[in-house]
């Protein structure tokens, strides 16, 4: 629906994916309930830091969540995307049954696309899919966005 309205409109349509650093360890060490407590305490942060009623925040998958922007150029998507990656990283994670916290980080892939014909929101994800494994291979707990050239940094823990 929103790549639709966005093609109507001219309107860039941005994808912010997030992936937890390290998220098997946290299963691994600490059980399955402690990487649900983990996966529910980033939603949360992520929930409180998306301001604007139109954005749509989603878990893709396992330990991976996106961020739909709609009407949001580059420079703005970069911004959130940032603000989620230290939101996230100045959170403790309290985990039942447990002392003490687990601190997480984050890797962020940003991608805008202003719609045209013949192009598809799957080519939207694939953008922002790359920029993320690119943060990822960079060292995790960064943000990066993909640029026709490939993706670049914009930021580093």
């Amino acid at each position: 629906t929103e790549w639709n309205r966005a093609m109507r409109q001219g309107h860039p349509l941005s994808l912010v994916m997030l992936d937890i650093d390290y998220f098997k360890r946290v299963n691994d060490d600490l059980g399955h309930l402690a990487g649900d407590d983990c996966l529910v305490s980033l939603a949360r942060v992520c929930a409180n830091e998306i301001q604007r009623s139109g954005d749509l925040l989603a878990r893709y998958g396992g330990e991976e969540f996106s961020v739909l922007l709609p009407v949001t150029p580059e420079a703005g998507a970069i911004s959130v995307a940032e603000r989620l990656r230290v939101a996230v990283a100045e959170t403790p994670v309290h985990v039942g049954g447990h002392a003490g916290t687990v601190e997480l980080s984050v890797s962020v892939g940003v991608a805008t696309i202003t719609p045209v014909p013949g192009t598809s929101p799957s080519d939207l994800i694939a953008r922002a899919d790359e920029a993320l494994y690119a943060a990822k291979g960079a060292g995790r707990n960064r943000v990066m966005v993909f640029r026709d050239t490939g993706a670049q940094a914009i930021s580093d823990s």
